[in-house]
C-alpha cells in the first residue's frame, strides 16, 4: 500500500492499538508491512505500552493517548496526520467485566464506534476523489455477536443472524450494524472483520489462557468455569492481524469477512494441553505439585456462558487468499515459552495494575 500523494507508505490510524490485538497489528503494519501507524489508545487497565516498545521511535510508528468517543480528539487526530484508512480495533472486550458493569461497554463499543464513524465520514467527505476511492474504515469485531452454536450446527459464517447473548457482544454487535448503516447510508468505504477467540503473546491475564499459564507458574489454582466443555475456535493473533491486513488490502467496500483458527477445541482441553506443555518446561515451583494438571479447579460457570463459538473462514481462504501459518499445536507452544520467558511484562500487571481478588476468580474464554 502506497500514499499516491508522494509514493510514501500509507498512514493508517488504528485506535485500540495498544491492546493485545491492537498492539500485534501496530508492530506488524509497521515491521512487516512497512507503514505508517498513528495509534491511538486511552490506555484502560488491558492496555499497555510495553506492548509496543519494538515500535516506539520508529519514523513509521506514532502514539496519541485518548478516547474513541471523544469526537475532538479524534478529528484532531484526523486532521493533523491525514490518514488514509482508520482500524478500529477500541473496545471493551471481556464478557465477565460487561456483566458486571455493562456502562462501560455502551459507552465505548457503541458511543465511541458511533463518534469514531461520523468524525470519519466528516473526514472522508472532504478528501479528493482518489484519496476518498482508496481511504477504508475497517472495524474489528467478534464472532460473538453470532450467539451460540451446539455440538452439531456448522459454523458461523458471513450470513449467520446475530444472535448477542451479553452485554459485551450485544455492544459489539450493536458498532457492527452501525459500520453497515454509515457505509449503506452515507457511502462511507467500511469493512468488517468477525474474528474467533485469540491467543498469543502481551494478551491480558484475565484471559483464559494467560491466566492459565501465570497462575501455573506461581502455584496457584486454575480455575475453569463450569464443566470446562465450553468449546472455541482459536487463532494466533499473528494470524489475525495478517488476515485484517489482507482484509484491508484486497477486500471491497460494505463486506464482511469472518476470521477463524479452524481450531476448535474445549476450555478443559486447552487448559489441559498447557500443563502438559509447562510439564515438559518443568518449570520450578511448589514440590508438592506433582503435575500442572493438578491445579486445575472447577467453579460456578458465569451468567449466560455461550456454549461453542467457530468460524466458517471459507470466504476469507477463496476470495482474498488468506491463510492461517500457526497450527494450534505450533501457536500454543510458542505462546507458552512466551510468557515463560517474558515475566517482566506480566509480573508487573499482576502486582501494581490488576486486582488479585479479581484475577484469580475465573479462567476466561
Amino acid at each position: 500500500m502506497r500514499d499516491h500523494r508522494n509514493s510514501q507508505p500509507a498512514t493508517y490510524l488504528v485506535t485500540g492499538g495498544a491492546g493485545f490485538i491492537g498492539s500485534a497489528l501496530c508492530r506488524y503494519l509497521v515491521k512487516e508491512a512497512g507503514l505508517h501507524v498513528v495509534c491511538l489508545d486511552k490506555l484502560t487497565y488491558a492496555a499497555s505500552m510495553d506492548s509496543l516498545s519494538s515500535i516506539q521511535g520508529q519514523a513509521g510508528f506514532t502514539f496519541c493517548e485518548g478516547d474513541i468517543a471523544d469526537k475532538q480528539c479524534v478529528s484532531d487526530i484526523l486532521e493533523k496526520y491525514r490518514p488514509d484508512g482508520v482500524i478500529n480495533l477500541a473496545a471493551e472486550t471481556h464478557v465477565d467485566r460487561s456483566i458486571d458493569g455493562p456502562a462501560a461497554f455502551m459507552k465505548t463499543n457503541i458511543i465511541g464506534t458511533f463518534n469514531l464513524l461520523d468524525t470519519a465520514l466528516s473526514y472522508w467527505r472532504q478528501l479528493s476523489d482518489d484519496r476518498k476511492e482508496t481511504f477504508r474504515f475497517l472495524h474489528v469485531s467478534t464472532d460473538e455477536v453470532y450467539g451460540s452454536l451446539t455440538d452439531d450446527e456448522a459454523p458461523f459464517s458471513e450470513t449467520t443472524p446475530y444472535s448477542p447473548r451479553s452485554p459485551y457482544s450485544a455492544s459489539k454487535a450493536s458498532s457492527d450494524h452501525l459500520v453497515n448503516a454509515w457505509h449503506h447510508t452515507y457511502g462511507l468505504p467500511t469493512l468488517i472483520t468477525n474474528c474467533s477467540n485469540n491467543y498469543g503473546p502481551y494478551q491480558f491475564p484475565e484471559k483464559l489462557i494467560p491466566l492459565a499459564i501465570v497462575r501455573a507458574v506461581q502455584g496457584l489454582r486454575i480455575p475453569v468455569y463450569g464443566s470446562g466443555m465450553q468449546v472455541r475456535d482459536w487463532l494466533f493473533v499473528d494470524d489475525h492481524v495478517r488476515a485484517i491486513h489482507c482484509v484491508l488490502a484486497k477486500a471491497d467496500p460494505g463486506t464482511t469477512f469472518n476470521i477463524g483458527g479452524s481450531s476448535e477445541r474445549r476450555n478443559i482441553e486447552v487448559v489441559e494441553t498447557l500443563c502438559d506443555i509447562l510439564d515438559e518446561f518443568e518449570i520450578t515451583r511448589d514440590k508438592a505439585i506433582n503435575r500442572t494438571r493438578d491445579l486445575i479447579e472447577f467453579v460456578t460457570d458465569r451468567p449466560g456462558h455461550d456454549f461453542r463459538y467457530a468460524i466458517d473462514s471459507r470466504k476469507l481462504k477463496e476470495q482474498l487468499g488468506w491463510q492461517a501459518q500457526e497450527t494450534f499445536e505450533s501457536g500454543i507452544r510458542k505462546t507458552v515459552a512466551w510468557y515463560l520467558d517474558h515475566a517482566t511484562w506480566w509480573k508487573p500487571i499482576l502486582s501494581e495494575r490488576y486486582k488479585a481478588d479479581r484475577l484469580g476468580l475465573q479462567a476466561r474464554a
